[in-house]
Parts: structure tokens; sequence; C-alpha cells
């Protein structure tokens, strides 16, 4: 059972993090031949104050 883990930065509207699903399942299903009921995909949404960049957080960096 393929397991796909995602950590994205926090920020992003529900419906895209649904197309990610949908999306990284189908390559994983047409790479690996997989069925798709096999396929489990976990993201992680990860707060700007917990994401740092050069020793920044990105809360911390403008224009992020």
């Amino acid at each position: 059972m393929p397991i796909v883990n995602i950590q994205i930065m926090q920020g992003r509207p529900e419906e895209k993090v649904k197309e990610l699903i949908r999306n990284v399942t189908e390559v994983v299903c047409a790479t690996l031949d997989s069925p798709k009921e096999n396929v489990r995909v976990l993201v992680t949404e990860v707060p700007k104050t917990h994401w740092g960049i050069g020793g920044t957080p990105v809360s911390d960096i403008p224009g992020r």
C-alpha cells in the first residue's frame, strides 16, 4: 500500500489541497500500477510560524 506524506505551508484553499490529493493519487497509481483504493495521501499543513527559511520563521518574512 503506497503512502505519500506531503508537508505544505498552511493557507491554501481547501479545494487546492483536495486537488493535490487527487493528482498525487493518480500519479502514484499510474507509476506503481496500484489501485486507487490502496493509495494513501497525507497532507500536513504547517503554520508559517513553524516553517523556517534561513533561520527565520516565514511569518516574519515580508511578502510570504
